[in-house]
């Protein structure tokens, strides 16, 4: 049997307590997680470990947004396409307002998420970046099988969020990593078993397995395992979490603990 892993954003900014986006909950997750790779390492065809990755400029950190009177946004704020046509928020550099327009245009026309602006969080060569240590180590055990983890990175391009691995929030013609990710959903469509696991679930995590359902095909949605004590969702979001959960359960993902054995 065909088992394979996939392991969503399990930061150091999402997963450790220092982090700056820190999931709570989200250590133990880990701990978990890689106590169960462990258990399975010997079992594992291949593992996918998806990195958000950013550049401290981004449509979604606060550096990108400014009010009338000048001053970013504070973390945590929600900015809607009303916002920006009445004026309340505006791009810092003016000649991003237009295309920041459209991207909010489209965030509403496509009705996942509204634009949130969050702390600066995994930026390309911090320590935020890296995954956390109890996982990590465990990928090396694994790699030392004389096999290599599919490292895939996300969330780059600054106009476009990118919850999702699969996908960005809004797709960019002329960036392809912002476009289906055929490779991956190819690869797991190898697979006779997919555990999924990560941060933040309820939208990262949530983002990327609907996506993924989406692009298996229905009748393959119950190769998908939530390992359901290892994921959590961001403050204030439990209920979105629940409702993937729900939503992703009645398809026909199956759910387990960490301390199941999956073949």
């Amino acid at each position: 049997m065909n088992l394979q892993f996939l392991i969503i954003d399990t930061q150091n900014d999402f997963a450790h307590p220092t982090g700056s986006l820190f999931v709570p909950g989200a250590d133990k997750d880990s701990e978990r997680l890689a106590a169960m790779l462990k258990r399975h390492v010997s079992q594992i065809n291949d593992i996918h470990v998806t990195l958000d990755t950013h550049h401290w400029v981004d449509i979604a950190h606060p550096i990108f947004w400014v009010d009338n009177q000048g001053h970013h946004p504070a973390p945590f704020t929600t900015i809607t396409e009303d916002d920006v046509l009445s004026g309340q928020w505006k791009t810092f550099h003016p000649s991003c307002q237009a295309r920041a327009s459209e991207y909010v245009k489209a965030l509403k026309a496509n009705g996942h998420y509204d634009l949130i602006i969050w702390p600066p969080h995994c930026l390309i060569g911090q320590t935020g970046h890296n995954i956390v240590t109890p996982i990590a180590e465990v990928l090396i055990e694994w790699e030392n099988t004389f096999t290599m983890v599919d490292y895939i990175l996300k969330g780059f391009n600054m106009w476009t969020e990118h919850y999702s691995a699969v996908k960005a929030e809004v797709p960019d013609l002329d960036d392809p990593t912002t476009l289906l990710n055929s490779q991956l959903i190819d690869n797991l469509k190898q697979a006779d078993l997919i555990a999924c696991s990560g941060q933040a679930l309820s939208h990262c995590v949530a983002s990327t397995i609907r996506d993924i359902a989406d692009n298996l095909g229905e009748e393959n949605v119950s190769k998908l395992v939530l390992v359901e004590d290892t994921s959590s969702p961001v403050s204030g979001y439990e209920a979105d979490g629940e409702q993937f959960i729900a939503e992703m359960k009645a398809r026909g993902m199956q759910m387990v603990q960490s301390t199941a054995t999956l073949l």
